[in-house]
C-alpha cells in the first residue's frame, strides 16, 4: 500500500487547505445535502489518512462512513479496464489500430467494421453510451454476455473518429476483447494482473459476496437505476455482483489512491510493476486532439487519453487549479479521482450521493489543488 503521514505540511500541502476541503464535505453533511463520503489526498507518493463524513447506509441512523468503506465507484472503472487492454498491447497481443471485429467477429455488423480498439479507448467509436435495451436488460437481470450480444448488433451513431461521444458500450467491448484474447473473464484478469500484485485486497470488479462494509448509493426516485427498481438498481444484489466493465468496480479510497499512484509513477508501486512506463505515458497523453477527422468543436471541448480523461480547459471536472497534465475520471455514483503529475498530487473523493456530490466535487478539487505549496 502507500506510505502515510498525518501531517499535510510534511508532504508540501497546506494544513489550512486540506481543512478547507474537508470542511466543504462536513458542512454539506450537516446541512443534509450529502449522505456520506470519504476524501484521501496524497503528494509525492505519501498519503494523508482518509477523511470520512456522514453515513454509508440509506437509513438516517445508518453506519458511518469509515476508512475501509467500500464504494461503488461507477465509471472510474473505465480507465482500469482500459489498462487491462493496454497490458495486452504492451505484450504484442493487440494493437490500437486493430479492427474490433478481428478480435470479436460478431461485432463486425451493422456498419461497425471500421471501429478500432483506439476508438473504444478514446470514446470516438460512434457506439452509444448505453444500449436502447439497457434498462429492460437490467430488469431481466441479464448477464454480461447478453449485453455484449446486443452491443454487437447495435448501429453506430456516427463514423468512427469523427466525434467524441462518451460510450459505456465501447468499454464493455474492451472487457470482451480481454476475455477473447486471454480466455479469461475481465474481472479475473484485473485481479490477477493488477489487484493481487499491488496488494489490493478490497478492489474487485463486482462482488462475489456482499460485504457489511459496502456503502449504499442514495438514488432519487425516477433517476437512472432509481430507488423504485430495487431489484436491479445500484444497491441491488444483481448490480453489485454484475461486474460491469463500464462501472462495476468497488474499492476503498486507500486502494484507489494506490491505483492513482501507480499511474502517477509510470506503472509501478512499491517496486511492483504492473504496466510499462511507455504504456502509462500513452494512456495519460492527449490522444484525441490530433485525430485528423475529429470535429473541431469536440477537439476543443474535451481531451481524452486511452481510458483516462484529461483536464478540460473549459471545465471544472477535476479542479480549476490543476495543471493541463492532470488526468482522472468521475463516476455517476458521486465519485471522482484525479492525478496531477506536475505537483505529484492525487485526489480521491468517493461519495454515495450523486446529486449531493455534483457541485461539491470541483469545489473540493479546487481546495485540494490550492493546498499545494
Amino acid at each position: 500500500m502507500t506510505r502515510r503521514t498525518d501531517d499535510p505540511e510534511q508532504i508540501g500541502l497546506s494544513e489550512e487547505g486540506i481543512r478547507t476541503a474537508c470542511g466543504i464535505l462536513e458542512e454539506a453533511v450537516i446541512r443534509g445535502e450529502l449522505m456520506g463520503g470519504a476524501l484521501q489526498v496524497s503528494r509525492g507518493g505519501v498519503s494523508l489518512p482518509p477523511a470520512c463524513f456522514g453515513r454509508r447506509r440509506l437509513a438516517t441512523d445508518g453506519c458511518p462512513v469509515e476508512p475501509d468503506t467500500l464504494f461503488l465507484i461507477a465509471s472510474i472503472t473505465k480507465p482500469i479496464v482500459a489498462a487491462a487492454v493496454m497490458s495486452l498491447v504492451e505484450r504484442g497481443n493487440v494493437c490500437l489500430d486493430d479492427p474490433v471485429a478481428e478480435l470479436v467477429p460478431e461485432f463486425g455488423q451493422a456498419g461497425k467494421e471500421g471501429v478500432q480498439v483506439r476508438h473504444l479507448l478514446t470514446h470516438t467509436s460512434g457506439l452509444p453510451d448505453m444500449l436502447p435495451q439497457n434498462l429492460a436488460l437490467r430488469a431481466e437481470h441479464a448477464p454480461l454476455d447478453v449485453f455484449i450480444q446486443h452491443i454487437c448488433g447495435v448501429e453506430l451513431l456516427f463514423d468512427p473518429g469523427t466525434r467524441i461521444s462518451y460510450q459505456s458500450c465501447g468499454i464493455a467491448m474492451l472487457g470482451e476483447i480481454v476475455q477473447r484474447v486471454e480466455a479469461t473473464p475481465i474481472r479475473t484478469f484485473l485481479k490477477r494482473t493488477f489487484f493481487d500484485p499491488l496488494g489490493l485486497v478490497d478492489t474487485t470488479l463486482g462482488l462475489l459476496k456482499r460485504s457489511p462494509r459496502e456503502s449504499d448509493v442514495k438514488i432519487r426516485s425516477g433517476e437512472y437505476g432509481g430507488a423504485d427498481v430495487v431489484s436491479w438498481n445500484w444497491n441491488s444484489d444483481y448490480w453489485r455482483g454484475f461486474g460491469a466493465p463500464w462501472g462495476g468496480l468497488l474499492t476503498t479510497t486507500a486502494e484507489m489512491t494506490a491505483l492513482c499512484q501507480t499511474f502517477l509513477y509510470g506503472g509501478s508501486l512499491n517496486g511492483i510493476r504492473v504496466l510499462k512506463p511507455s504504456t502509462v505515458a500513452a494512456m495519460t497523453a492527449d490522444q484525441t486532439s490530433a485525430m485528423p477527422d475529429l470535429a473541431r468543436a469536440d477537439r476543443l471541448r474535451q481531451r481524452w487519453g486511452l481510458g483516462w480523461r484529461l483536464r478540460d480547459r473549459v471545465s471544472s471536472i477535476f479542479s480549476d487549479l490543476t495543471s493541463d497534465a492532470t488526468f482522472g475520471h468521475e463516476g455517476a455514483t458521486g465519485t471522482v479521482a484525479w492525478v496531477d503529475p506536475e505537483t505529484e498530487t492525487t485526489c480521491v473523493l468517493f461519495t454515495n450521493d450523486p446529486h449531493g456530490a455534483a457541485s461539491l466535487r470541483p469545489r473540493v478539487g479546487n481546495a485540494v489543488a490550492a493546498s499545494v505549496m
